[in-house]
């Protein structure tokens, strides 16, 4: 159960925060989620990581199904050198689910030396 929390958790204060603050607003505040929140290193690992991989990833998606992938065509063919808006938006999905998951990892560490 508290997996679960922790997931819905960190995905809602991330979205939040990221309305107002730089986009790795989202390392402290998956940090955050993960101190309050005891749990094993490796679960507080995956719930950071499929917080924010469902959250950015169906963002991004979201946001360029708006547009017909218009932006995201463009952008791919800039960054991945192919034309394929579908892996980009798995790309940024993975480093935001990245970039969680090891802020989450290091909370639950501190967690654990406390």
């Amino acid at each position: 159960m508290k997996f679960f929390i922790s997931i819905i958790l960190t995905a809602l204060i991330c979205f939040a925060s990221a309305l107002y603050l730089p986009w790795w607003s989202i390392a402290p505040m998956s940090f955050l989620v993960a101190v309050l929140i005891p749990q094993r290193p490796g679960k507080a690992f995956l719930s950071g990581f499929l917080a924010l991989f469902l959250l950015w990833g169906g963002l991004s998606f979201w946001i360029s199904y708006q547009n017909e992938h218009l932006l995201a065509h463009k952008m791919s063919m800039l960054i991945l050198k192919m034309d394929n808006p579908y892996l980009l938006i798995l790309v940024t999905a993975l480093i935001g689910g990245l970039v969680a998951a090891l802020a989450a990892l290091s909370g639950s560490y501190l967690r654990k030396t406390k």
